[in-house]
């Protein structure tokens, strides 16, 4: 059966209907999900499993039987480790369908069924009693509820309706224990992911600066932690400013609480400084004398650096305090982390919590517009100062004394830079009402309320006369866009340029004037393991759950590209970087597919996991900016990637990306814009390359 889907294309800006097979978001969820990352991350398998028999053991030499409930059960791997391990039954819990029929092939495949059941069902729709799902409550809790931020995934509510309902008083519980730590730093490059700094600005009458609206500087900022790869941020980055602080503490084995509460810690800082950023992290320990531990920290705070594990389920936490304050080393202060049954927040007090009734009762809130608008890179994107460079230098190519400018971004600050550099009239387009009333901010905190045009409009609609009865002279984007996931939706300018296109005077011009897509073969460090079967886990055999991740890829997600920022994935470049498309801003989107086809020869022998694909943007002839590799590949085809963007992967299919390449290969490419639906299709595919003799 077909079902007809809704959405806003990204690229054109308009609203689609799209035939979709009803099994689309099943697919979709299945092809995006962690759960071949969970399978990899070997150091989880083995401390769960080591927790699980340690449980089992003690049950067993209390004389009792081992009744295990198992929530969120997923495959169904932590249920057959208990019953190996000796448990009598296990009641396995999973909400997610497709999941659970999935968990019950599992089992069944790997000789279990007699002594595992698949509940259905959410945690807290479980029956107990004869004629329940549950005959007796069990004595046994394993659970793997956790995200990057611990709690995030509603673990807490789980917890305390289980205990209540589902398991036995002080039962064992796998994990135990879980605590979360935090440490204070001070750290330009990850508080300008939060905060918009002074922008200065060259001009012929000396620099002008750009300041953030006071409502901007006090704002508490965005309530979501930043959950990033942490041990890919050079220690450059950032100026300890206090010793790792255990901030609290779950036992999993007690009744637990999903109420609102905050933990302090007193402490005297390392070193004086700006005290801007939390980071934080968590680990559980999966039996009572914590001798079983299985550790988030970052490189420079884990016990044991050199078996660091990589996963990609769970990193660390970047929390940003509601305004920077001042400490001093030696002098003591307190950290509190708050948190309500989802969600985790910190703050700086001088006195102690119990005798400070500033305490936050409730998570901090935007309340200026600018952390619902722009995201964390987006802030950081705004604050490269070299980027901004790159546009003043560009506009300073294209501006005359009699410009008349329109900027078609959302929430830039081009339409700035235009005026301070001499446009004679500058309208900017704001499609959003909060990128229109943060805008307005801006432009009241510089004075330029009355000297720039602002239309809450989606640019497809102006009239002339929005535009005053003028006509344009010099059309500006980033390209930059809210609604944009994969680096060529951003092409929607394009399609503003040609919608306006009767807006334009003769010889306007249009900048960005062009733009490539580009391309290289990469191999990656760890990135891989999202995508590869798993095959056998720790003596499991889980095939089914590789070859229904394959079906859903094979649905269609195999053949799209997918973002990630990868900064935070090392990866090295097999090939040099190939330009593959060019679009020319300077005419309207032509009527005609866009067709590339070729090749692109592998240079440094390695593992191809995959092509990475990102937009050059070239403002004018002789200036570019990249949003994907930074530098020249050195000789090892180690990467350099833009940390404000995401670049697209294309995965290839392997059956075991570990596996050696048997020798020289090329990748032979077709790629096609389809200008009326905006969408990029593409195909790669392996072949070994043959000498001429052959």
């Amino acid at each position: 059966m077909k079902v007809f889907c809704g959405r806003a294309n990204p690229t054109t800006g308009s609203v689609e209907w799209l035939e979709e097979d009803e099994h689309y978001d099943y697919h979709q969820e299945i092809a995006r999900s962690s759960y071949a990352d969970m399978l990899h991350d070997k150091d989880r398998n083995i401390k769960y499993y080591q927790g699980i028999r340690a449980a089992v053991n003690r049950v067993k030499d209390r004389g009792q039987k081992a009744l295990v409930l198992d929530i969120g059960t997923g495959t169904g791997l932590l249920s057959m480790m208990a019953v190996t391990a000796g448990a009598d039954y296990c009641y396995a819990i999973e909400v997610f369908k497709p999941m659970a029929d999935a968990a019950v092939k599992i089992v069944e495949k790997n000789g279990f069924s007699d002594k595992i059941k698949i509940i259905n069902k959410h945690s807290t729709e479980v029956t107990m009693g004869p004629d329940g799902d549950m005959p007796c409550r069990a004595n046994i809790l394993i659970t793997e509820l956790f995200d990057t931020e611990l709690i995030g995934e509603g673990a807490l509510p789980s917890y305390e309706h289980a205990h209540r309902h589902l398991v036995q008083e002080n039962c064992e519980a796998v994990p135990h224990r879980a605590t979360v730590y935090a440490q204070l730093v001070e750290s330009r490059r990850m508080w300008s992911w939060n905060k918009l700094f002074p922008i200065p600005v060259h001009t012929s009458c000396g620099e002008q600066v750009i300041i953030p609206p006071l409502e901007l500087e006090r704002c508490p900022g965005a309530p979501s932690v930043y959950d990033i790869q942490l041990n890919q941020v050079s220690s450059a980055d950032f100026t300890v400013l206090s010793d790792v602080l255990p901030m609290f503490s779950v036992d999993f084995s007690k009744q637990v609480s999903s109420s609102a509460a905050c933990h302090s810690r007193q402490f005297e800082p390392v070193a004086s400084g700006r005290a801007q950023v939390v980071l934080s992290w968590w680990d559980i320990e999966m039996d009572p004398e914590g001798k079983i531990k299985c550790s988030m920290a970052p490189f420079w705070a884990h016990s044991d650096p050199e078996e660091l594990q990589w996963r990609d389920h769970w990193m660390q936490c970047v929390y940003f305090l509601p305004q920077e304050e001042p400490v001093v080393q030696g002098s003591s202060i307190y950290l509190v982390a708050h948190h309500d049954d989802y969600c985790v927040w910190y703050s700086l007090q001088r006195t102690s919590p119990e005798k400070d009734r500033r305490v936050y009762p409730a998570r901090p809130v935007c309340d200026c517009q600018a952390h619902l608008l722009w995201n964390r890179p987006r802030f950081g994107e705004i604050n490269d100062q070299d980027r901004t460079d790159q546009y003043i230098q560009g506009l300073r190519t294209v501006l005359k004394p009699d410009s008349v400018c329109l900027c078609v971004s959302d929430g830039s600050l081009l339409s700035l830079l235009a005026h301070h550099l001499g446009a004679e009239q500058v309208f900017t387009v704001e499609s959003s009402a909060a990128s229109y009333r943060l805008m307005k901010k801006i432009f009241k905190a510089n004075h330029l309320e009355d000297k720039i045009n602002i239309i809450e409009k989606r640019p497809e609609l102006l009239t002339s006369a929005d535009l005053e009865g003028k006509k344009i002279s010099l059309l500006l984007g980033e390209p930059f866009f809210t609604t944009s996931l994969l680096p060529w939706h951003n092409l929607y300018f394009w399609y503003v340029r040609t919608a306006v296109d009767q807006h334009l005077g003769p010889g306007a011009v249009v900048m960005p004037q062009t733009a490539s897509l580009h391309a290289v073969v990469v191999e990656f460090r760890d990135l891989w393991r999202i995508r590869s079967p798993c095959g056998d886990c720790e003596g499991f055999d889980v095939h089914i759950m590789d070859d229904m991740i394959k079906r859903a890829l094979d649905f269609r997600e195999s053949k799209e590209a997918e973002p990630h920022p990868l900064w935070e994935y090392p990866c090295r470049c097999l090939s040099e970087p190939q330009q593959i498309l060019t679009f020319d801003f300077r005419q309207p989107v032509p009527p005609h597919l866009i067709h590339a086809e070729g090749s692109i020869e592998l240079r440094r022998p390695g593992r191809s996991h995959g092509a990475v694909l990102w937009m050059e943007y070239h403002l004018t002839p002789d200036n570019t900016v990249n949003t994907g590799l930074l530098k020249s590949v050195e000789d090892k085809g180690d990467c350099c990637w833009n940390p404000h963007c995401k670049q697209a992967v294309y995965f290839f299919t392997m059956a075991d990306p570990r596996a050696p390449l048997g020798g020289p290969q090329t990748v032979s490419y077709t790629v096609d814009f389809h200008p009326h639906t905006g969408d990029i299709t593409m195909d790669f595919s392996l072949s070994d390359t043959l000498d001429d003799g052959q």
